[in-house]
């Protein structure tokens, strides 16, 4: 029998990369909650696991050889995963080669531009004082907007993001895309990017990853302690 897999997550794209990978690989994992918000990145004992003291990360008691091996950065590990199972990966060399360009295309621009949006839109206007940085703010929302119609002329041409099968490159890009809104974005304008958006959405392994520990996320628009930890970068902090 399979042993579990240590999940270290909290509810941010990112984790939610994992749990949907998790949940469509039929892996059997425990959640080990990581709150953000409370400063919980920068534990020693989470350090050990993630040098970077960003989550998600993983402990595979069934690791290489058969002995335990940790995993940090969310592209990691779906890698790792993918590897350890045999699917979501593609078939052959050229669509390996086409799921990593996508996995690396969420990982340096999709996820980096898509967070700054929602700093800029969403959370540094409600800061007391509030922040409101014009300039950030449309230049995140264009290079969100840019990267979608990126995303839409590549569906156009294949079912799924990396090519016609299903891969880790979907599960990377869903969670972020899933955010569409408080982005300020429209899909009204992207059909393919939209077709896809509601495919994703629509299956159950997905719904599953998106839901877990969904009742635990906080409010970063009015969570005074959540932003001084995660935004105001605390002198305590390593």
């Amino acid at each position: 029998m399979t042993n579990s897999i240590e999940l270290y997550y909290w509810t941010t794209p990112n984790g939610r990369k994992i749990t949907i990978a998790l949940e469509e690989m039929g892996l059997p994992y425990d959640v080990n909650l990581v709150n953000i918000g409370k400063g919980e990145q920068f534990a020693p004992e989470f350090l050990a696991i993630s040098s970077n003291a960003r989550m998600p990360a993983i402990v595979d008691p069934d690791g290489p050889g058969g002995a335990p091996v940790s995993v940090f950065e969310s592209g990691a590990i779906l890698m790792y995963l993918a590897r350890k199972t045999g699917r979501f990966y593609g078939s052959t060399e050229r669509e390996r080669i086409a799921v990593e360009e996508w996995l690396m295309w969420q990982m340096g621009g999709l996820g980096p531009m898509a967070g700054q949006a929602h700093h800029f839109l969403g959370y540094a206007p409600n800061f007391d004082p509030p922040q409101v940085v014009p300039y950030a703010q449309d230049r995140y929302w264009r290079e969100v907007a840019r990267l979608y119609a990126v995303l839409d002329r590549r569906l156009a041409r294949h079912e799924f993001v990396g090519g016609d099968f299903l891969s880790i490159a979907d599960f990377a890009i869903y969670p972020w895309a899933a955010r569409w809104e408080f982005q300020q974005q429209v899909l009204d304008d992207k059909p393919d990017m939209l077709r896809w958006f509601k495919m994703m959405t629509a299956r159950p392994a997905v719904q599953r990853g998106m839901a877990v520990a969904a009742e635990k996320r906080s409010d970063l628009q009015s969570d005074r302690e959540a932003q001084e930890i995660l935004f105001q970068q605390r002198a305590s902090q390593p």
